[in-house]
């Protein structure tokens, strides 16, 4: 017999490397051309959280491609594409998203597996999400509208359809019975407003469903077994870490878990089946929706960041904020995901600058203080204390060595690395798939 420690070390040599791929600031960090990037050496991408209220885009060799729910390795044709139980999911927008892809000559069916437990946003979902950000007026959340909240809600108080309910018509109809008169229920009386033709949503259901069944599967299972194989898997994460509903800047937060340690959870593998987490973020900030952000500029810093960065959502279409990198914030983002090593996105953005700056503590109350509020509340009252450094004005577009990065990019770089306490393995310098430095390869 093999002695345990032989034992380990077999088990050690089979596995695959996983990796989790999460955005650290309020999302749109870039974390999708990240992911097409790394997935060069994976077996399967998983998506593992969130819902079609994502935006990824992906350009390779010039041609543009935004994915919502389909991970971003679907443009590698020998990688694996997993939809974990995590994800609330929306038929109509998943199936538009594989017909979109296929008509291109992507191959989706067949790479494509969606685990059975994941819930089912309804239409219902929608229109209570729509009504609620309405009458919520100056303080709305500024949600996309696109039913995420009431899905996640359903779920906590296990009233869900799930994908595997497709697969039992009885149990479908009486389950979308019982959701839809509770949800018409509070649309008619609460919001005032019409209510959505359950019959309708049965048939849609129905409908779609029959197109979605191919594609279910255990797919925590399926993960095991390509890993064990030794295959590297890729945990792809939506939105931010600033957005993550326990740890981020609530209430104005997405509705679902978006930091690392969701990746266990939402996929279904064991956290010891993790190696590494890589953490995205751009070379400054921004922010879509309502919600504190300490850093935001108005002035002709932030409209250069916006016009330059292009910093318009792939979901909604709508600007975002843009302000200075904030340490701050980030060095909590750090500690909630256990990052092992930072992706800065966008430096290009930053070429032609005189001056750049790091927030690198906040005045509150008279006090400079180096973590964020414990009360969101506080968030208002919080004045950036900002370090200067040097900025740079040759460019630095698609260059791929670091040392071909002028002098005080570099400096930048090396400043977030010790303000964050993370190393700085990857450098994005462009849109493209091939517009990176890789100092260090997470699945070396």
């Amino acid at each position: 017999m093999l002695r345990a420690a032989d034992q380990g070390l077999m088990t050690a040599s089979r596995a695959g490397r996983s990796v989790i791929v999460v955005g650290i600031q309020w999302g749109d960090e870039g974390k999708g051309k990240i992911v097409d990037l790394l997935t060069e050496r994976v077996g399967a991408v998983v998506r593992f959280q969130g819902g079609h209220n994502a935006g990824h885009t992906l350009i390779i060799g010039g041609e543009k491609t935004v994915l919502h729910l389909i991970p971003s390795g679907i443009l590698r044709p020998d990688v694996a594409c997993v939809i974990g139980n995590g994800v609330v999911l929306h038929l109509p927008s998943l199936l538009q998203e594989i017909d979109r892809l296929e008509s291109r000559g992507v191959q989706v069916t067949g790479r494509l597996r969606i685990s059975a437990a994941c819930p089912l946003i309804l239409p219902t979902h929608i229109e209570l999400d729509r009504a609620r950000e309405s009458a919520g007026g100056a303080r709305a959340i500024g949600t996309t509208g696109r039913g995420i909240g009431p899905a996640y809600e359903d779920k906590a108080a296990r009233r869900s359809l799930r994908i595997s309910d497709l697969f039992d018509p009885a149990r479908l109809a009486e389950r979308l019975a019982a959701a839809a008169a509770l949800h018409n229920f509070v649309l008619e009386h609460y919001h005032k407003v019409a209510p959505v033709d359950a019959g309708a949503m049965l048939e849609e259901l129905q409908r779609l469903g029959e197109r979605v069944k191919p594609l279910a599967a255990d797919t925590a299972l399926f993960l095991d077994e390509q890993r064990r194989a030794g295959a590297n898997l890729l945990f792809e994460g939506a939105q931010g870490a600033m957005l993550d509903v326990d740890h981020g800047t609530y209430p104005y937060v997405t509705s679902s878990n978006t930091t690392a340690g969701f990746a266990a959870t939402g996929s279904g593998l064991g956290i010891g089946a993790f190696d590494y987490v890589l953490g995205i973020v751009k070379a400054y900030s921004t922010r879509v929706g309502a919600g504190p952000f300490p850093t935001e500029l108005f002035d002709d810093t932030g409209r250069h960041l916006a016009e330059v960065g292009v910093e318009f959502g792939s979901t909604t279409g709508r600007p975002r904020r843009c302000g200075w990198f904030d340490a701050v914030a980030a060095r909590r983002a750090v500690l909630h995901n256990g990052v092992t090593g930072l992706c800065v996105t966008k430096l290009d953005v930053l070429d032609g600058l005189d001056r750049l700056k790091i927030c690198v503590g906040y005045r509150l109350r008279g006090q400079v203080v180096d973590s964020t509020p414990v009360f969101v509340d506080q968030y208002a009252d919080c004045e950036p204390v900002y370090e200067e450094l040097p900025g740079w004005h040759a460019s630095t577009v698609g260059i791929t060595a670091l040392e071909a990065l002028p002098a005080n990019a570099r400096r930048y770089l090396e400043r977030i690395e010790e303000v964050l306490g993370v190393p700085v393995d990857m450098i994005s310098t462009g849109a493209d798939r091939a517009q990176n430095i890789i100092v260090r390869h997470p699945f070396d």
